[in-house]
This record gives structure tokens, sequence and C-alpha cells, in this order.
């Protein structure tokens, strides 16, 4: 067996496996997670890449090509900078929408400040709700 067969074999592996990641797992290895793809059954739970960031499935669905991560949000929410799932510790404060906020633990960087998040479902900014965030020091 050649090694590109061997590299594509590993691929599929891999990609079959990402399914069943943890979203520890799904953060440190992002490039294992398969890309959005039209015309595919998602089920919901189900990570995909599309474009620069990682996307969580929230409804099972068979996707189009006017059902993009970024067009359908009813089906698909952005996993944050610093949120768990991301491929970024501490990442830069994004306004999160309803389907998908800042949980309990959630460090982000806020002006120039390290934040971690003291609520689950977490919408606010810390200078917006400074009693759900708590600074801290690298």
């Amino acid at each position: 067996m050649d090694y590109i067969s061997i590299a594509r074999r590993l691929r599929a592996m891999i990609l079959e496996k990402s399914s069943s990641f943890t979203d520890e797992e799904a953060a440190e290895m992002p490039f294992a997670l398969p890309k959005w793809k039209s015309n595919t059954t998602y089920s919901a739970g189900d990570r995909v890449r599309y474009g620069e960031y990682i996307y969580k499935v929230l409804t099972a669905h068979t996707s189009q090509d006017n059902w993009t991560p970024t067009t359908a949000p009813s089906l698909f929410a952005r996993i944050l900078p610093g949120q768990q799932g991301s491929d970024e510790e501490i990442g830069e404060w994004v306004q999160p929408d309803s389907t998908n906020p800042y949980m309990k633990g959630d460090k982000v960087r806020f002006e120039g400040k390290i934040y971690e998040s003291l609520i689950d479902n977490n919408l606010w900014s810390p200078a917006a709700y400074q009693a759900g965030w708590r600074e801290i020091t690298e």
C-alpha cells in the first residue's frame, strides 16, 4: 500500500471519529472536522468547518446551498473564541446570539483584559454585565 492510500484511509477514519468528538477534542483538532457541504445530512450536535470557523449543528437537517452556517442561524451556532469547543483557549469577546452564549468557565479577552464567565448563557460583555464576569490574570 502506498503512502497516499494510507493517508486517505487515515483521513477517512479521523472524519468518521470526528462525529463523536467531545468539545475539547474538536477544539484541539478542528482540521479533523468535516467541511460544510450542501446536500449532506447533519444530526444535531455535529460540528463542521465553514470558512475559518467551527459551527455546531442545532437541528437535524439535510443541507441546501442557501442553508449555510452563516445564513441559517436556526440550524447552526458558531462556536465563539474562548468557548469550550473553540480552537482558542482565550479568544476575543464576540457578541453571542441566543444559540451560542458563553457558559460558566469560558474565557475571553475584552478591552485588553482577560475575563472568565461566572454564569451560563452569558450574552453580555464584561462592561455591560460586570456581575457575569470575573477579571483574571494570565
